[in-house]
């Protein structure tokens, strides 16, 4: 029996905003085009090498005094690894934790399996809940994160015993941006939902479009990946649906587009 139109493309006629760092879009991108989307790029962070990256460096050389290196995102992954000493490899008694699937599967590419990966939604209260998270008392312990991340993980684990460092592997910026093309976008009605992967993020969005771009924001639904920053689109104005992915991957962003787009016809 043939498909019908919307089996074989569920979000045909949907202008998507992707806000993902320039680098990181394009699968997202893909992915919403493969099912009809139209994909509107508009990166709202831009990733950028630490401002002084003597602190991580300084990590990087007594690695081997560590017990466990929590990996906080991808972009940690890829700029801890790329800066080893003539790629070497890490210590094999150094144990090794993704916060999600997007960080174990480029640990996974560059012959560093994660050993400990928590169960969705991959954030830092999920990791914290492992059975490898519990008995950690004199452990040491490196974070590689972004600049200016939340400090509950190291709260927790610290009085959970540990002893943890921070090793912040990049830093997150607002990139110069084509506002007036998004806003063209929504007057003629081609931009029909918002996703946004992080507070920060959806920050910048606000800070970005201005006052006339954020009064469409505002009316426009959005997913995201966690409810702390759905909260925060409430705090800011958002009067439209904001729906929450199951995770921050983008297969879970799509699906979660998806099921907006379901809720609207039915």
């Amino acid at each position: 029996m043939a498909r019908s139109p919307g089996e074989t493309a569920p979000l045909a006629g949907v202008g998507i905003l992707v806000t993902r760092p320039a680098h990181q879009s394009e699968p997202l991108c893909r992915r919403i085009e493969a099912a009809g989307g139209c994909a509107i790029r508009f990166p709202v962070l831009e990733i950028l090498d630490p401002a002084d990256p003597g602190p991580l460096l300084s990590v990087i050389e007594r690695i081997e005094e560590f017990d466990l290196a929590i990996f906080i995102s991808s972009n940690a992954v890829t700029r801890t690894l790329n800066r080893l000493p003539g790629r070497r490899p890490l210590p094999p008694t150094l144990r090794i934790a993704a916060i999600g699937r997007g960080s174990a599967k480029e640990l996974a590419r560059a012959g560093v399996p994660a050993d400990i990966v928590p169960a969705p939604p991959f954030n830092s209260e999920a990791l914290l809940a492992t059975e490898a998270m519990q008995a950690v008392a004199g452990r040491r312990i490196v974070i590689f994160r972004g600049d200016g991340g939340r400090e509950l993980l190291g709260d927790e684990l610290r009085r959970r015993g540990a002893r943890v460092e921070y090793a912040e592997a990049y830093r997150r910026a607002r990139p110069d941006a084509d506002v007036g093309r998004v806003l063209r976008h929504w007057v003629r009605g081609e931009l029909q939902i918002v996703t946004v992967t992080s507070s920060e993020g959806l920050r910048n969005l606000f800070e970005l479009t201005g006052r006339l771009g954020r009064q469409w924001l505002c009316r426009t639904p959005l997913v995201t990946v966690s409810e702390r920053t759905a909260a925060l689109a409430r705090e800011l104005g958002c009067r439209e649906s904001v729906t929450v992915a199951r995770e921050a991957s983008d297969e879970a962003l799509v699906a979660a587009v998806g099921e907006w787009v379901r809720r609207r016809h039915d």
